[in-house]
C-alpha cells in the first residue's frame, strides 16, 4: 500500500548535498522550507526556528512528472509481444489484453503504487476505466485523466463524441478532481487510425470550451504514416475486423501536420510519441510551444526499433519536449528517471539540464500544471525525490547531475505536499 509518514503539516525543512530546482540554478547544501505542503523559500540558508533535517550525500530534485503512460496496463510482469514487431500487430495484443473494470482498477492502483516509489509525483493517465470508480488515494501521484475516445467511422463518431461530454458534465456534476482550481481531466483522442479527423476536430472544440487538455497518439510509426497516405496496411485491417472501417474518413495523402493544425485549437496539445516528425511539423509544434508539447517515450521507443528519434532537432528548433513512460505493455517499468537515463544516454550532445526539465517542468508545463508543480520553487507544492550522488562525484552540479542520469540507483525518499511517502 501506500502511506504517507505521520507527520504534521507544520513548517519543515529538508536539507541535501545540493537542490536541482529546475526553475533556477543548482544550489549546494540547498535547504527547502516547507508550511502547509508548499515550498516557502529555496536557499543555503535554513529558516530560523523550523525543524530541519539533513538529507546528507544526495540530490534533491522536484518530484518526476510523467507525460504519458497507461496505467490500466499496469498488472503486467513483461512487456507485450516481441522487440521490433509491427505496431498493427502490437495493437492487436493490446486489444486482447484488455481486462474486466476492476481488473483495470487493481491495475490503475498497482500503477499508482510503482510510479511514487519511482519518484513520480504527477502523472498524465489515457484512462480506459471510469475515473469515478477508482477508490480515494490521498497519498497517491496527482493523476490527470484524459478520457479516452475511439470512434473512427462516420458511424460511430457522434455517439464517441457525445460519450465524452456526457463524462465532462458527470464530472461538473460530481466534483472531479483540480489542482488549486486546476482541472485534473482531459480528453484522450486516441490515434490517427482510431479516430477519425472530424471526430477529432469535435473533441478539439470540446476540450476549448471545457478548457481542458488533449493528449493524442501521432507519427507513432511508418505503418501510421503510410495508413495516412493510402488508407491501407495493419491498421486498415483491424479496424475492417472490428466493424470500424471508413474509407472516406481519412483523405488519402493525409500527414501529421494536418493533425497538428487541428491541435492548435485545445489549451493544451500533448503530442504523443511523434517519432516520425519532420522538421516541418517540429517548426510547428515549436511554433505553438506554450500550447503544444511533444511527449517522448525513449524506451517504448527502443522496444519497437524505431529511427533514431528526433530529439537533438527539436530542442534546437524550440520545441517543449516532456518524457512520458508509456506503459508495462511496452517498458519494464514506470521510472521517469530512467527515462531521463536512457535520454541522455541515447542523446549525449542533449545538455543533462534539459533533459531532467523534460522529467519535471517540461511535463507539468505540458499538462497545464507547470504554476504548481515539476520545480522546487516558492509557491509549488513540495512534491520531491531524493536521489543518492555516486561515491567521488565532485562538487560540480553538472558532474553530480551527470553522474546521476548515469547511475542506476533509485530514488531512496520523495515527498508529495511536503511528507514523505513510503511504499511498502
Amino acid at each position: 500500500m501506500i502511506r504517507h509518514s505521520v507527520l504534521p503539516k507544520t513548517a519543515t525543512a529538508v536539507r541535501a548535498r545540493v537542490v536541482f530546482p529546475v526553475a533556477a540554478p543548482p544550489i549546494f547544501d540547498g535547504v527547502i522550507h516547507i508550511e502547509g505542503g508548499k515550498v516557502v523559500q529555496v536557499s543555503a540558508k535554513p529558516p530560523a526556528g523550523v525543524p530541519l533535517t539533513d538529507l546528507g550525500d544526495v540530490a534533491l530534485l522536484p518530484g518526476m512528472v510523467n507525460a504519458h503512460t497507461h496505467l490500466d496496463l499496469s498488472d503486467r510482469k513483461k512487456r507485450l509481444g516481441k522487440p521490433g514487431m509491427n505496431m498493427s500487430d502490437w495493437v492487436r495484443l493490446v486489444v486482447a489484453e484488455r481486462t474486466t473494470p476492476k481488473k483495470k482498477l487493481a491495475a490503475v492502483t498497482n500503477g499508482e503504487m510503482q510510479s511514487i516509489r519511482h519518484g513520480v509525483t504527477t502523472l498524465a493517465d489515457i484512462a480506459t476505466y471510469d475515473p469515478f470508480d477508482m477508490p480515494t488515494n490521498e497519498c497517491g501521484p496527482r493523476s490527470l485523466r484524459f478520457h479516452e475516445v475511439i470512434g473512427f467511422s462516420q458511424a460511430r463518431a457522434p455517439s464517441a463524441h457525445s460519450g465524452l461530454v456526457k463524462k465532462l458534465k458527470r464530472s461538473k456534476a460530481e466534483g472531479a478532481p483540480q489542482l488549486d482550481g486546476t482541472s485534473m481531466e482531459g480528453i484522450a483522442p486516441h490515434a490517427p487510425y482510431t479516430v477519425s479527423p472530424p471526430l477529432l476536430r469535435n473533441l478539439v472544440n470540446t476540450a476549448a470550451e471545457w478548457n481542458v487538455p488533449v493528449a493524442f497518439h501521432l507519427a507513432e510509426s511508418k505503418e501510421e504514416l503510410d495508413f495516412l497516405t493510402t488508407g491501407a496496411g495493419g491498421f486498415q485491417e483491424i479496424l475492417e475486423q472490428r466493424s470500424m472501417w471508413d474509407p472516406w474518413a481519412v483523405p488519402r495523402g493525409s500527414v501529421p501536420l494536418d493533425y497538428l493544425r487541428i491541435l492548435t485549437r485545445a489549451p493544451k496539445a500533448l503530442v504523443v510519441h511523434g517519432n516520425y516528425l519532420e522538421r516541418k511539423e517540429l517548426s510547428f509544434l515549436a511554433r505553438h510551444r506554450d500550447s503544444m508539447s511533444l511527449v517522448y517515450c525513449p524506451r517504448t521507443h527502443n522496444f519497437f526499433g524505431h529511427d533514431p528519434y528526433p530529439l537533438e532537432v527539436a530542442i534546437q528548433l524550440g520545441v517543449r519536449v516532456a518524457l512520458g513512460t508509456d506503459s508495462l505493455a511496452s517498458n519494464p517499468d514506470l521510472s521517469v528517471l530512467n527515462e531521463m537515463r536512457i535520454a541522455a544516454a541515447r542523446h549525449p550532445r542533449v545538455p543533462a539540464e534539459a533533459i531532467l526539465e523534460m522529467g519535471t517542468l517540461g511535463a507539468a508545463h505540458a499538462m497545464g500544471l507547470g504554476h504548481l508543480v515539476g520545480a522546487l520553487s516558492a509557491g509549488r507544492y513540495a512534491d520531491m525525490t531524493a536521489v543518492p550522488i555516486p561515491d567521488g562525484v565532485p562538487d560540480a552540479h553538472n558532474e553530480i547531475l551527470m553522474a546521476i542520469l548515469g547511475d542506476t540507483a533509485p530514488p531512496c525518499q520523495t515527498w508529495l505536499g511536503g511528507e514523505t511517502v513510503d511504499v511498502e
